[in-house]
């Protein structure tokens, strides 16, 4: 039979149009749903050095959960914290600008004393004025939780953790506190908490497993609704000191240093009071040991609880390694390839370690070298919880990144980092140049500038050879250092 066309092309239009007024009524009973934003986990170490995890090159201890969380996201090479000391670092992380306009700039407590102790817990506060990246998230509809150290102001001051964005603290608010592992007390927002004394003459129990238990708990209760969980431990800051079933892992396995004798400088909340540790290279793995396994645990719960594919795992460090109560980068090599350590605006000072996982949306075991620094993650964020960020910042989103898109991502045409303790420092990276210019409050103007590409341990100051590039530094030294009356860095303010 020859089939009739005139009546197969009106059938075939009477199902073409049945078919798209369906998906049409389809579409509007179901419109596209706006992408839920991630939660956020920041894990801030204090005091880890760029190769003080093995993903990025120890060689003197394994950190399995470190460099598990590396394979399945993204590993980053060029990442600097805010500046090489704890305060102003941290800083940098909560408002989103660097160091030439962020209102800390050194590690100043309150209160201090002529005899070496401190009248009051905390350090020098954060003004309630400041829109900070915590609260930028708590008014995106973000849960926020911070348990850990603080110290960017004591109880009873207006840059208390409760008045900066979050809606649960624990832990030390204090960062000279937080120089003992076992205090006799933390802070659970505005109560004091007291520890009590144990067996071994120590208060309570061993505080980053208090803290860490702490974040646990904040985890389970928020799965279902978008968070954000800033876990800025102690760990591994001196005192040098780990439970004994930690320190047992690795001694005898690894050559001792010369003991550390400590210091008690009196009663009260000490200025530099650190314990004596016997062992100290074995104190040093273990406490990077159970910053490991504290890690590794975060991962399993939020895979357990099928968040993964909704939450963004950071992992960074706040500054370069430290010396003090027994520390020994030179041993563990802790700054891997870099020149200088805490207290430097060299490599080895600002440069961290940086790893992101974002189960499904990171490509897994990659590694990127876009160069970016702690007042970008305000950007970030801000992109992420589709808000808009304060207006006051100098960060830049790395988002596109993130995402693998790397021909989307904006770059910074330089960054600037300032450090006012000893005589006061500058540095500012621009492409391949590094310049630093250091004892600035002694009068000198002189800049030094090294060729990253050709000499990432700053070995060898080219600036003789190029003047031009040092007037070009000079003026950035100069224009990204807007002058604080708190805080003041020489010639600059004067």
């Amino acid at each position: 039979m020859k089939p009739n066309n005139s009546l197969f092309f009106t059938c075939l239009a009477v199902a073409t149009l049945l078919a798209c007024q369906s998906k049409n009524a389809s579409n509007e009973k179901q419109p596209p749903q706006p992408e839920t934003p991630p939660n956020i986990i920041f894990i801030l170490a204090d005091d880890l050095g760029y190769a003080d995890v093995s993903c990025y090159g120890q060689q003197k201890f394994e950190t399995p959960n470190i460099d598990r969380l590396a394979t399945q996201g993204m590993l980053f090479t060029d990442h600097y914290a805010g500046t090489a000391v704890c305060s102003p670092s941290r800083a940098t992380l909560m408002t989103g600008q660097h160091t030439g306009h962020v209102a800390i700039r050194d590690n100043r407590s309150l209160d201090p004393s002529p005899y070496g102790f401190r009248q009051r817990e905390g350090q020098f506060p954060l003004a309630d004025s400041i829109h900070t990246m915590p609260e930028m998230l708590q008014k995106a509809g973000y849960v926020t939780g911070a348990f850990g150290k603080w110290g960017l102001g004591g109880p009873d001051t207006e840059g208390e953790p409760n008045n900066q964005g979050f809606d649960e603290f624990y832990g030390y608010v204090c960062q000279s506190l937080a120089h003992n592992y076992y205090p006799d007390h933390l802070w659970n927002n505005q109560e004091k908490i007291m520890l009590h004394g144990n067996d071994n003459g120590k208060f309570g129990a061993y505080s980053p497993e208090l803290m860490h238990q702490e974040a646990l708990k904040f985890i389970q209760a928020n799965q279902k609704e978008p968070f954000f969980l800033f876990l800025p431990t102690p760990l591994p800051h001196a005192e040098l000191l780990a439970p004994a079933e930690e320190m047992a892992v690795f001694e005898g396995k690894l050559t001792e240093g010369e003991p550390y004798k400590g210091t008690d400088e009196g009663p009260g909340f000490r200025k530099g009071r650190l314990g004596s540790q016997e062992k100290p290279h074995a104190a040093f793995a273990a406490m990077v040991k159970v910053l490991d396994d504290q890690v590794g645990e975060i991962m399993r719960t939020v895979d357990s609880l099928g968040i993964a594919n909704n939450t963004l795992i950071i992992f960074t460090s706040d500054n370069g390694p430290h010396i003090e109560g027994g520390g020994d980068p030179e041993f563990f090599d802790s700054n891997g390839p870099l020149k200088g350590i805490k207290r430097d605006l060299y490599e080895g000072g600002i440069r961290v370690p940086l790893i992101m996982r974002w189960s499904g949306r990171i490509q897994a075991n990659s590694t990127n070298d876009h160069p970016s620094a702690f007042w970008d993650f305000t950007a970030t964020f801000a992109d992420l919880a589709g808000t808009k960020a304060p207006e006051h910042g100098d960060g830049i989103s790395m988002l596109p990144t993130i995402l693998g898109n790397d021909d989307e991502q904006q770059k910074h045409p330089h960054l600037y980092w300032e450090y006012h303790g000893e005589a006061g420092k500058q540095a500012v990276r621009m492409g391949k140049w590094k310049a630093v210019r250091k004892d600035i409050r002694e009068g000198n103007q002189a800049i030094e500038l090294y060729d990253l590409e050709k000499d990432l341990g700053e070995t060898t100051d080219v600036a003789d050879q190029h003047p031009a590039i040092i007037q070009k530094m000079d003026s950035l030294l100069r224009a990204e250092h807007v002058t604080n009356s708190t805080f003041k860095l020489g010639y600059l303010d004067e």
